[in-house]
């Protein structure tokens, strides 16, 4: 069976369920595939415990596809975020300074949410738009391009004819490959453990990052959970201490994270099961090919720091919407895809580099090293100028 669409999104995750809805709402013909069905209960086995905090230039994105009335009970602002530096020979505050949204702007740095639920609001969404065909259980198989269309096997036999092809299938995106480009990947050895938390000190919309060795340990807001205050966390660790946390007793899990959250939020308890990721960065060498256009993890991969991965994704899909709107008859043809990639290439290796060398950074062990951090962060706060532009930068304002 063969059939059309304007546009094929091969990937179900949160940057797919965002891009089939964006451009749903804005009147295109949308298919969206993923092998694996969403699991949109917390508790659930394979649920995602992560969380994905949507910076302020998502905000109106959000807004004009109707997905941001679903997130916004359900998402806590990020007012502050806070960079702690525990380098010394204890696992303590020595350096803490706060970044303050208000110090450039009326709202928030961003809103967190759970990404188990964003699949949720997501796919209740897209059974709203009578144009967006939702096939969960169903991946891409191949890939055939012609100068004027793409046709794409699925899992099922199913065959699709398409104007674009938009790759957010991950960062081992089978379409990516069928499409023959090639990615630079860099390994660090480390592993991210991402869970959620309770804590009797409130957290108070405060994202706090904390650094000591083997990568940051972070802290960010969640509405409160079975009355009391939650916050999701990502440990991130070399990656043989990163499982043996994973494996600990609760008791002793609970006992270690409180340590390495040097205490700041009280006895922390875990309130969801553990999961363990691996850190990597990536890029591919080129973010289109005919009729193809690679998008979120199947175009960048970075290590989770300063939520950039998703904004950065969203970035992307702000791009390509743009383009489909200004010439909807030049719908994935080789003028769109070249201006695509123009005007996301430079900005995505930038900020690729710079998460990198901030991973790096937060990896030290060296006692000379994490103390040559703790002083990098102290100059760098004490210039208002740079620590504005910093805080501009991380929000992708230009």
């Amino acid at each position: 069976m063969t059939d059309s669409c304007d546009i094929l999104i091969s990937g179900g995750g949160i940057a797919g369920l965002t891009a089939a809805t964006v451009f749903g709402a804005a009147g295109f013909d949308v298919i969206c595939v993923d092998p694996t069905p969403p699991v949109t209960d917390r508790d659930a086995d394979g649920s995602d415990l992560r969380t994905t905090a949507f910076l302020q230039p998502a905000h109106g994105l959000l807004q004009h596809c109707g997905l941001w009335d679903r997130l916004e009970p359900h998402a806590a602002p990020l007012q502050i975020m806070r960079i702690v530096d525990a380098g010394g020979d204890i696992p303590e505050p020595r350096v803490v300074r706060d970044f303050n949204a208000a110090d450039i702007s009326d709202q928030p740095f961003g809103w967190n949410l759970p990404n188990w639920l964003l699949r949720r609001e997501m796919v209740a969404r897209l059974h709203e738009l009578p144009n967006v065909d939702f096939r969960p259980g169903t991946g891409t198989v191949s890939l055939f391009t012609r100068t004027a269309e793409a046709r794409v096997g699925l899992s099922d036999g199913t065959r699709i004819r398409t104007k674009l092809v938009i790759a957010a299938d991950g960062r081992n995106s089978p379409m990516r490959e069928a499409a023959g480009i090639k990615v630079h990947t860099t390994r660090y050895g480390q592993k991210a453990l991402a869970f959620a938390v309770t804590h009797p000190i409130a957290h108070e919309n405060v994202s706090t990052e904390i650094h000591r060795s083997g990568g940051p340990f972070t802290l960010v807001p969640l509405p409160d959970w079975q009355g009391q205050p939650s916050s999701a966390i990502v440990w991130m660790e070399r990656g043989p201490r990163a499982v043996e946390l994973l494996n600990l007793p609760e008791a002793e899990f609970e006992a270690a994270m409180t340590e390495r959250s040097c205490g700041l939020f009280g006895p922390l308890k875990l309130a969801s099961r553990r999961t363990i990721w691996p850190i990597i960065s990536q890029s591919a060498e080129r973010l289109s090919a005919q009729r193809v256009a690679l998008m979120a993890e199947a175009a960048h991969v970075v290590p989770p720091i300063g939520a950039q991965g998703l904004n950065m994704s969203l970035g992307d899909l702000r791009s390509l919407l743009e383009l489909a709107q200004a010439r909807p008859e030049g719908l994935g043809d080789a003028q769109m895809l070249d201006a695509y990639h123009k005007a996301r290439h430079a900005e995505i290796e930038l900020r690729v580099k710079g998460i990198d060398l901030l991973n790096r950074a937060s990896m030290v062990e060296a006692r000379p090293l994490r103390d040559a951090r703790a002083a990098g962060l102290n100059a760098l706060y004490s210039m208002p100028v740079v620590r504005k532009t910093l805080m501009q930068m991380g929000l992708g304002v230009r």
